[in-house]
């Protein structure tokens, strides 16, 4: 078969990068490769020139993901600075490249005396991120200020879908098999510059007072349970505090974990079952993880 003419990539793609500096849990091994894109044609573009069978790894601000110590075999399309576009269309929609972080967003609609997407600010992601879980902060959920996305297949295909065309559920979401999340159209509303912005600070003084910001985590590890809390669950199982190696149980959140500086990935994950299995014990419910746990374990010593 007659191929295309390939068109040279603009991006930077690099070999065997530790991935610690790319999650929010500050660990994690190295990924075989990484590609960092100019914008969405130039990763259309490397799309289309990668291998079919090349395993594809999408990371925005890895802030839901646990890489483990062995690293990542394939390649990693990195979109953490990458791919943020964020502007109002014509129809009041507000277009948001799957690379631009959430609290940007909400921060920029304010500015515009648009709202309605104030909870935004408490979601410690980016918006790919967040459209692949439905991520929520504040009583918010991401998809239901969704009017429409655009994905990417590996092929380099981009189509703009609606959202009935998702399973959409709470911290879950479910599309077409083949495809990543490119850009979103977020609904708002006209409202006041001042109000909105005051909402926004109001929201994140209180995720302040309840969570350890500004410690490597992942934000929530589990997702709640119908009816009742994680955070909840584990801290009446007396784990607030519980450790493993250099990984800790918050003890002003129980549904985070913390790395205290030196923790690895076998750490945290091992720290994660532990949680799972004692709350199981004293409950007889089996949280279920909010966080993605993908890679390889680094072999014994």
């Amino acid at each position: 078969m007659a191929m295309m003419k390939q068109q040279p990539l603009r991006g930077e793609l690099l070999h065997d990068i530790p991935l610690a500096n790319y999650t929010s849990w500050r660990v994690g091994g190295p990924a075989e490769h990484l590609y960092r894109p100019a914008d969405s044609s130039d990763l259309v573009n490397f799309l289309q020139q990668l291998k079919v069978d090349e395993p594809l790894l999408w990371l925005g601000l890895g802030s839901n993901l646990l890489v483990r110590d062995g690293g990542i075999k394939g390649t990693i399309i990195a979109t953490q600075g990458c791919l943020e576009r964020l502007e109002f269309l014509p129809d009041g929609v507000l277009f948001a490249e799957a690379g631009v972080s959430c609290a940007k967003i909400a921060r920029f609609a304010a500015r515009q005396g648009r709202v309605g997407i104030e909870f935004l600010a408490g979601i410690p992601g980016t918006m790919g991120g967040a459209l692949a879980m439905n991520a929520g902060a504040f009583g918010g959920e991401t998809w239901r200020v969704v009017a429409w996305v655009d994905t990417v297949d590996r092929q380099g295909c981009v189509r703009r879908r609606d959202p009935s065309q998702f399973e959409v559920g709470y911290r879950q979401v479910k599309g077409v098999e083949g495809e990543w999340f490119l850009a979103a159209g977020l609904r708002t509303q006209s409202g006041d510059v001042a109000a909105g912005q005051q909402k926004i600070k109001q929201l994140l003084a209180r995720r302040s007072e309840t969570q350890p910001i500004g410690l490597p985590s992942c934000g929530s590890v589990f997702r709640n349970p119908e009816g009742d809390f994680a955070a909840r669950m584990i801290e009446a199982s007396g784990l607030k505090g519980a450790r493993i190696g250099g990984a800790v149980v918050s003890g002003k959140h129980a549904n985070f974990i913390i790395n205290t500086g030196d923790a690895t990935a076998s750490d945290i994950e091992a720290l994660i079952n532990l949680v799972r299995d004692r709350v199981e014990a004293a409950s007889g419910v089996r949280l279920q993880p909010e966080v993605h746990m993908v890679g390889e374990r680094k072999p014994e010593q």
